[in-house]
């Protein structure tokens, strides 16, 4: 891999990358409650102030914007680098939106899934079909923490369903090539599950007996390591933001080859490939606020309904 470039910095916790055919990077600045566009040039612009905790972000198949709202956090700020907290103080849920890029209009979509509130929607992941997946990664509170899980909606907001319930702060979805199955990362744990899905929007029943009924762990790390958002490569690797060890933690669907590649920021969050050949990695590095590029050894799997 080469050299990391900077392409952007003072941004306020960024995460949720999308590689736009135009060469810029829309992301989400958590701390501030923007959705913004980074130009090539390091240039700026905020397309609309969602407020909250913006967090996953994804190009939908209308074109819209669908973004993963967290709800909030407090802030700690030490030695000039940002972390998440416990939940705000005016926290009251989490949410779906989608907004609309060209003129910054945004409505919310999804509050909550049969009466039970979305407490902390992460990411998310577009299939063929034009449903996504999204993680609900839950909030920490003093004493107490949420359950999280795994959601299947629809783009025009017409159904959500539960599909995988209960997982430890479950953050970083995709889907593998073939779209046969879905990745999910568990953030506190450091694992990486795969579930075999038996059509659009449905895990299919495990082959065999599992406890609490998960799906296959692909890998576990050891130590302190924390898993946050993934991509997808073309081949099927899959490519995990990984917290404290910072950098991109890249892993063989067998989960018998891992690599890490070092970044400089332990909270390095996300990671989304553009370019004409999707060899050009685009990294958020949270804590110091940067939006990263390197050149990538192969190439990134396409996005559906992102054309470039």
């Amino acid at each position: 891999m080469s050299a990391v470039r900077e392409i952007a910095t003072g941004l306020r916790f960024p995460e949720g990358p999308i590689a736009m055919p135009d060469g810029s990077v829309i992301l989400v600045e958590i701390a501030a409650g923007d959705l913004t566009r980074v130009r090539s040039d390091g240039r700026k612009e905020v397309i609309a102030h969602l407020g909250g905790g913006p967090n996953g972000a994804a190009v939908g198949p209308d074109g819209k914007i669908y973004v993963c709202n967290n709800g909030g956090f407090r802030w700690i700020e030490r030695d000039g680098r940002l972390f998440p907290g416990m939940a705000a103080d005016d926290y009251a849920g989490g949410r779906i939106e989608r907004v609309d890029p060209a003129t910054g209009k945004f409505e919310t979509l999804y509050t909550e899934c049969n009466g039970e509130r979305l407490k902390g929607p992460n990411d998310l992941v577009f299939d063929r079909q034009g449903g996504f997946w999204f993680t609900d990664h839950g909030k920490m509170r003093r004493r107490d923490r949420d359950r999280g899980g795994v959601y299947y909606a629809m783009a025009d907001g017409s159904r959500i369903e539960e599909a995988i319930f209960p997982l430890d702060a479950p953050n970083g979805i995709g889907l593998s090539p073939d779209e046969k199955r879905i990745y999910v990362a568990e953030t506190l744990v450091g694992r990486l599950w795969a579930y075999d899905l038996a059509a659009p929007g449905k895990i299919a029943p495990p082959a065999s007996a599992t406890l609490f009924g998960r799906g296959a762990l692909v890998v576990g790390l050891p130590g302190y390591q924390l898993f946050d958002s993934l991509a997808v490569e073309r081949d099927g690797r899959i490519c995990i933001a990984t917290i404290a060890n910072g950098g991109i933690t890249v892993v063989t669907p067998d989960g018998k080859s891992v690599e890490h590649v070092e970044m400089p920021d332990p909270l390095t969050t996300n990671i989304c490939f553009g370019g004409p050949d999707l060899r050009t990695a685009y990294i958020t590095l949270s804590s110091t606020g940067k939006l990263v590029a390197a050149d990538w050894p192969r190439p990134g799997l396409p996005l559906n309904f992102l054309n470039r």
